[in-house]
């Protein structure tokens, strides 16, 4: 099975994908949503001692699934920059650079243009900016978290010259 992040995006085959990243918890959040187990099974309990239980780990299930499958994901395809439901031509994008923990912090903090694109988890302390240079557009930058900020600007980056 091929790597989905590896850089295949040629002109002959512009439809390939190049970068994927699902901004989903990491497993310290679902190991904590455990938690919820115990206060499910009192809350139950008076109600009925044998589904407790059941209906607790039902929770945790359906909240953890949940949790994973409407996280956001970041792609760069087509020669688009796609972040959750936006996306924008690659074309239209002039520097990209990468975010550190304090970088990030600074970044979102209160020199933020109100303007700007937004996809931040706060379980992620990495990401990308990434410059809007369509005069069209009013939004002057794009931040996104990344917990792999490096291939996500590599991607962008190949994506721009091809």
């Amino acid at each position: 099975m091929p790597n989905p992040t590896d850089s295949t995006d040629t002109p002959a085959d512009s439809t390939s994908r190049t970068y994927r990243e699902r901004l989903a918890p990491g497993p310290g959040l679902y190991i904590a949503l455990l938690l919820l187990i115990p206060a499910v099974m009192l809350t139950v309990t008076p109600l009925s001692s044998v589904w407790a239980l059941p209906v607790a780990i039902g929770l945790y299930l359906v909240i953890g699934g949940s949790l994973f499958a409407l996280a956001p994901t970041i792609e760069v395809s087509n020669r688009q920059l796609i972040a959750g439901s936006a996306r924008i031509s690659v074309s239209l994008l002039g520097d990209v650079e990468t975010l550190d923990r304090d970088s990030l912090r600074a970044a979102l903090g209160p020199g933020l243009d109100a303007r700007s694109f937004l996809l931040v988890r706060g379980y992620i302390h990495s990401g990308v900016r990434v410059s809007v240079v369509d005069p069209s557009d009013p939004t002057p930058q794009w931040i996104l978290t990344s917990r792999r900020p490096e291939e996500l600007l590599a991607a962008v980056r190949v994506a721009q010259s091809a």
